[in-house]
């Protein structure tokens, strides 16, 4: 049930509505339109009364008002060390996490099904609910037994049915995520969320982990490319833009949240975002219109009502410009495999090969980058002008490097400690990453340099009076190793609190006494083998051997004088266990000083968190100018080792390449010690369109796809593998490469050929980059060509971009003589006997074959086949006419040759005329050797 419908009801109705919340299926009655009805406290304490009433258990009546306020959520329910789960939650989780499903008492006389986890080991079973789609809702116990007591009485009512306070402290979705182990270390975890205002579509995505926050104009063509490009774990939207858009979503594998419409709209947006970043106009941040507005406002509602109004480090949202960066569509990051290989994995894509970086925030900094080239020269010559500077100083960068291995996450810690959820772990994080960038700016301004990039990089690295003296406080409060959690304490170096101090000696002065008091009673007993030991349950104790118990009993002599009489405790089967009025005593005076150490401890973590988040900004900007640090050394080692070049970059349309080489297939060859062949590309004013012929395996696509990595790399910011490269600034990036099938969407193997290349043919300006391959291969040879043919014909009279066109309809290569800006290049091969070896290289002129026969031999097909193909192919050869541009419809004559010869030969008469069963031996023989000779003849 809805926000607004509970609030049209009167109390006892909302009351039957909880009441009735274990009969209900929620998922399916719950319709996201608008938030869920969310009681006050004292609403929801009238609604447990009244399901008390029902015979509901107390614990049973807060689970239901609580579930019910989370429909669409696992609900882990805190009881004690235990986080249990009920009804269909437990079904389900028992399932997903292969743990036991047991029950729990009876509802409606059905049992009430049950399962949980250790709240101490929780995250693992955790993860496996996100990732196996699900939401989980946190519910916590907010006070103990003894406060629960307290509180009753305090009001009035029984304190025998004290009920534990509980509530949902947090939930838990795939793309709120900030937990280190629940995280890929080297990849974002982005929440995005898109609207759609008039027509112009507003998305929006953050990185809760790090506090990166983004937004984007688009519209309904490019939305899906922008979503494959940003890779979001979790998308929100509303139910009428995910209808209208649905087929823009993307392939690969999130978590879809529709959320209600209400939360998009546009002025509602503009409050939470000015509430976020407390300012009266987002527009101070930049110039946002209505649709980002939306879609960023609906994502920080999310962000805020999943932390449960605990308000994480989010940076200002920047607004990604149009034209500002490099479009590579999804069709094209697949077949490119920028960072993911077309089987999903990260080994062997282009991210893999150059991903050198040495920190997880620059390993994801660098993902990001390359799903997103720069088309702003100066942008790109910034960052080729730092990956020169560490090439120039090479043992300055091995040392930084060095000094960037002792660098944690601390983009990742900082979001911890601001959401609440900061270990002493966290707040080493920061200290250590601190204590190495003043380091590493010591070492990058000992090097005197005019490099402007460097020098703002030094710029940002700069402390400021806070940072340094919080640097400080850190560095002396800390202990070096600190545990992961508070709540043990210990983390906390006694030299920096003076009352710490003291608390800890009484501590060990006690253990000290203790110590004393056992040897003190060893002596006065004669029990050599009595021993002072604690446990929980009961403390400290004297514990002695059972057959010595009867005299510890006794109240003679030297015990009596010395503490009074040893009060008995327990018995087991092998020894006797006591108390004295001293143990107890020094037991409370070291209960005492444990409570106060963890309260002081507490007390100075609390402070250290709040002085932290404070300089949150400044701390998210160091981190950042590490990551770029990280990266350009990580280029600079790469360009040293492999042979790159720094690329010219400009606003012009050239595109020379000299010795470019493939940087993924060029790593791998070089591991087995093969070497790769290098190949010249220039798409020149005059030939802005390579025809490019040659048979399989010879190394087309292989070219293809390597012209389009050395442009995407150059304008990422990195060096590339080539003896030269000059290029003129690409606004889109496009190819259409290898033969696949979208079954979920419907789509044969040809129908996404033939959609991926209409985008191509739709979107393509002058200033882009397209590579084709075998474009009109999927269909009958007269559609295939004649689309191949129209596809060469607009690529070069209408989209008038840079573009390689890989093909095997050797007809097309007439065109040179028609078409003034296409060029025919072939791959280079050499026959040898009656085989052909690859020579990998691209050379002027065109092929007059494909070689697929003898590509078919190598594969391995029956003799038999290439064989019979060999005969099949002669005879088409000598049937067909030349083809002209002009000559359409084409291969006019074709069918007519493939019916000449048909008469039988001599041979097949003869055969026809025996009758296998009247031959002796000998004839058959004698018939062997006349068939032989008219073979000859033939």
């Amino acid at each position: 049930m809805t926000n607004a419908a509970m609030a049209g009801l009167a109390l006892p109705e909302k009351l039957n509505f909880m009441a009735q919340a274990e009969k209900l299926d929620i998922k399916k009655t719950h319709t996201p339109s608008e938030p869920p009805y969310s009681p006050s406290p004292d609403e929801r304490e009238k609604m447990i009364e009244y399901l008390l009433a029902q015979g509901h258990t107390p614990m049973m009546a807060q689970y239901h008002v609580l579930k019910s306020e989370h429909p669409d959520c696992l609900l882990f329910y805190r009881m004690g060390d235990f986080y249990e789960m009920f009804f269909d939650d437990a079904v389900i989780a028992a399932e997903v996490l292969n743990i036991t499903l047991t029950k729990r008492g009876k509802a409606q006389g059905d049992d009430i099904a049950m399962c949980g986890v250790p709240h101490h080991s929780y995250e693992s079973y955790l993860s496996k609910l996100i990732k196996a789609g699900h939401k989980v809702a946190m519910c916590e116990q907010m006070e103990t037994p003894d406060a629960a007591k307290a509180r009753m009485k305090a009001a009035g009512k029984s304190v025998s049915k004290a009920l534990v306070t509980r509530d949902v402290v947090r939930i838990v979705t795939q793309g709120t995520l900030t937990e280190e182990h629940l995280l890929e270390a080297r990849e974002n975890n982005y929440l995005c969320s898109f609207s759609d205002v008039g027509g112009t579509i507003g998305v929006s995505w953050l990185e809760l982990s790090t506090g990166a926050f983004f937004t984007q104009n688009t519209n309904k063509k490019s939305l899906r490319t922008l979503l494959e490009r940003i890779t979001p774990r979790e998308i929100l939207s509303s139910e009428g833009t995910l209808n209208k858009h649905k087929d823009s979503l993307p392939s690969f594998q999130y978590i879809l949240s529709e959320q209600p419409e209400s939360l998009f709209n546009t002025d509602s947006a503009h409050e939470h975002l000015k509430g976020l970043f407390q300012v009266d106009t987002v527009q101070s941040f930049g110039s946002f219109g209505d649709a980002e507005i939306s879609s960023a406002g609906a994502l920080i509602d999310y962000v805020l009502r999943t932390q449960k109004g605990k308000v994480p480090y989010i940076s200002t949202p920047t607004k990604i410009l149009p034209n500002s960066i490099m479009e590579i569509d999804a069709a094209t990051q697949k077949n490119l495999e920028l960072t993911r290989t077309l089987s999903g994995e990260r080994k062997g894509s282009l991210l893999d090969i150059i991903d050198n970086t040495i920190t997880g925030a620059a390993s994801r900094m660098l993902h990001a980058q390359i799903s997103a080239p720069l088309c702003n020269t100066q942008a790109i010559s910034r960052r080729h002008d730092r990956v020169a500077f560490f090439i120039n100083n090479s043992t300055l960068c091995d040392n930084i490097r060095d000094f960037l291995r002792n660098i944690p996450d601390m983009e990742r810690a900082l979001s911890r400690i601001t959401v609440g959820r900061g270990s002493p772990k966290d707040l080493a994080a920061i200290r250590d990453s601190l204590a190495q960038t003043e380091i590493i700016r010591a070492e990058l301004q000992h090097k005197q340099t005019s490099v402007n990039s460097i020098q703002s990089i030094i710029a940002a690295l700069h402390f400021s009076p806070d940072i340094s003296a919080h640097l400080d406080d850190l560095k002396a409060a800390l202990e070096i190793v600190p545990p992961a959690l508070t709540k043990d304490g210990g983390y906390i170096q006694s030299s920096y609190n003076e009352q710490l101090l003291q608390t800890r000696e009484i501590s060990k002065d006690s253990r000290s006494i203790i110590a004393t008091l056992q040897a003190d009673y060893k002596k006065i007993t004669g029990v050599d083998t009595l021993k002072i030991k604690f446990n929980n349950v009961l403390g400290y104790f004297v514990e002695v051997p059972a057959k010595r118990a009867d005299m510890m009993m006794s109240k003679t002599g030297d015990v009596a004088q010395h503490d009074g009489m040893f009060l008995h405790r327990q018995t087991t089967a092998n020894a006797a266990r006591f108390t004295t009025q001293k143990l107890s005593q020094l037991e409370q005076k070291i209960a005492s000083s444990t409570e106060r150490i963890i309260a002081i401890e507490q007390k100075i973590f609390d402070r250290l968190v709040k002085t932290t988040e404070l300089l949150s900004v400044e701390i998210v900007t160091i981190s950042r100018a590490l990551s770029k640090i990280d990266i350009s050394s990580s280029y600079a080692k790469m360009a040293i080792e492999k042979n790159h070049v720094r690329p010219v970059i400009d606003d012009s349309c050239a595109f020379d390449i000299k010795e470019g080489r493939h940087p993924v297939v060029e790593s791998m060859l070089k591991k087995n010690n093969e070497a790769f062949v290098p190949n010249d590309c220039a798409l020149l004013p005059s030939q802005r369109l390579w025809l490019i012929t040659g048979p399989n395996m010879a190394g087309k696509s292989t070219f293809l796809r390597q012209n389009a990595l050395i442009s995407i790399m150059a304008q990422v910011g990195c060096y590339v593998p080539a003896q030269h490269a000059h290029i003129g600034v690409i606004d889109k990036c496009f190819s259409r490469v290898g033969a696949s099938d979208d079954l979920a969407r419907g789509q044969s193997t040809f129908m996404v050929e033939m959609v991926e290349t209409a985008a191509i043919l739709n979107q393509a300006t002058p200033r882009s980059l397209v590579i084709l391959d075998e474009i009109g291969r999927g269909t009958a040879t007269y559609d295939g060509l004649s689309i191949a043919w129209s596809c060469v014909e607009h690529l070069h009279n209408t989209n008038k971009c840079r573009a390689l066109f890989a093909t095997h309809y050797h007809e097309l290569t007439t065109l040179e003589s028609t078409l003034k800006h296409l060029a025919c290049y072939t791959v280079k091969v050499k026959e040898w006997k009656d085989s052909i070896i690859f020579m990998h290289k691209i050379i002027k002129g065109s092929a007059d074959r494909s070689y697929g026969i003898h590509v078919a031999k190598l594969a391995g097909l029956p003799k038999t086949v290439t064989m019979r193909a060999e005969s099949i192919l002669a005879m088409l050869n000598t049937s067909k006419s030349e083809i002209k541009p002009n000559d359409l419809p084409l291969f006019s004559d074709t069918h007519k040759g493939t019916n000449q010869n048909t008469a039988p030969s001599e041979v097949e008469t003869r055969l026809e005329s025996i009758n296998p069963d009247d031959l002796t031996p000998r004839e058959s023989l004698e018939l062997f050797y006349e068939l032989k000779k008219l073979l000859r003849t033939k």
